[in-house]
């Protein structure tokens, strides 16, 4: 007959899981609570609140972040239908040549406006987004924050010779970093190294870091080494705008949204409302990204750069500043051609760009008197050679037709 395990032979490893899950459990437990130590520490959000930004699309993180809001103008503008001149069927992509719809369903386009003559020619949404939906700029940022840095100097609060510790005396080190100045900063060429990161990977160093922390103010204070000597050499920093950033804040005497509001969204005549994302409640603007507003507002800021700086019957910015920004400067950046946060693609000498991660856009092309805004949900590496010359493609045949 077959033999009956007595409970003698069984029970040690019946009661041996239960102490094995329970350990399990006290590591799980340990570990969580380490990640929630590690990242109060660092100044950054919960890890929660990190996994819900990552799941996010990008064009919707700033929904997620403390901001401030910029108001739309009292006076705001309106753009007429251009019914003089069609779009064309395709367009050049990647050696061929697509339907343009075909195109931005590929790089996941949210929205995509073209101006000519300042008058419509194409306003396209994708399906969920509406005219009235905002969307995230990412770096366009940096050449709004460029058109705010030339406001604060025709207005003689400020010089591209300053040194940026006369102006933020409290990032004074006493060594190389004080040589810095605001024109270093404006061409990315200030040296600061903080890497232009944005590996979910390793989501707490360079650029990455920059987004997330809690306390921009400390983080800089804490990284003020030098790679190479200020002015010798470009590298795109994020950083560099950031320091920007705190510079207007000081000589304008209030947050950077504010000065926004008033000094460029109100009079350029914005239609909408938009925010602008900071470090944490009542806290500092990410300067180098996060503006949230519609296309078109985003197209009115383009137009009034292919219009010298004038829009609403006013001039919001000196014809000297779009001179400077429509100018390549001395050093590359990426091997592209640069000038205070503004974008010179090869291929054309005439045309630049405010250009953003994930694919956002305000393409000037004044030879062709043409604006395009092209936001999008695409990848870190965003095919941005290949969008303009789609748009310079686009803006000739509108011209052609004119």
């Amino acid at each position: 007959m077959p033999q009956t395990a007595t409970p003698e032979t069984v029970t040690p490893k019946r009661r041996r899981w239960p102490r094995v899950l329970l350990v399990i459990g006290l590591v799980l437990i340990l570990l969580i609570g380490a990640a929630y130590v590690a990242t109060a520490v660092m100044r950054v959000p919960a890890p929660h609140n990190i996994m819900t930004l990552l799941n996010t699309a990008p064009s919707k993180q700033g929904e997620l972040l403390p901001s401030r809001t910029i108001p739309a103008s009292q006076n705001p503008t309106t753009f007429v239908q251009n019914t003089d001149v069609t779009m064309p069927q395709t367009v050049p992509w990647k050696n061929e040549e697509l339907p343009l719809d075909e195109v931005l369903g590929l790089t996941n386009t949210n929205a995509f406006v073209v101006l000519h003559n300042g008058e419509v020619v194409d306003e396209w949404y994708a399906e969920g987004v509406t005219p009235e939906t905002r969307l995230s700029s990412w770096s366009v940022a940096k050449s709004i924050v460029s058109l705010q840095v030339g406001q604060a100097i025709a207005a003689g609060k400020l010089s591209e010779d300053d040194l940026l510790v006369d102006v933020v005396p409290e990032l004074k080190t006493g060594g190389d970093f004080d040589t810095v100045t605001i024109g270093d900063l404006l061409d990315m060429a200030s040296g600061v190294d903080i890497p232009e990161n944005y590996s979910e990977l390793w989501p707490f160093t360079g650029t990455a870091r920059l987004f997330l922390s809690e306390d921009l103010p400390s983080y800089i204070k804490a990284h003020r080494e030098l790679t190479y000597e200020p002015g010798s050499q470009a590298t795109y920093r994020s950083v560099d705008t950031l320091l920007l950033g705190m510079v207007l804040a000081e000589v304008g005497g209030e947050p950077i949204s504010d000065q926004l509001a008033e000094n460029l969204w109100a009079p350029m005549g914005a239609q909408d409302s938009a925010t602008w994302n900071l470090d944490r409640e009542g806290g500092m603007e990410k300067a180098f990204c996060c503006i949230n507003a519609t296309a078109m507002d985003f197209a009115r800021v383009g137009q009034m750069v292919l219009d010298d700086g004038e829009a609403n019957g006013q001039q919001i910015i000196s014809k000297e500043w779009i001179d400077r920004i429509s100018t390549p400067a001395k050093n590359s950046v990426l091997d592209w051609g640069y000038s205070a946060q503004w974008w010179h693609l090869p291929g054309n000498d005439q045309d630049f760009s405010a250009i953003g991660i994930y694919g956002q856009y305000i393409y000037v092309n004044p030879e062709d008197d043409t604006t395009i805004v092209k936001l999008s949900d695409y990848g870190t590496e965003q095919d941005e050679l290949e969008t303009v010359n789609m748009m310079r493609a686009i803006a000739a045949d509108l011209n052609n037709q004119s």
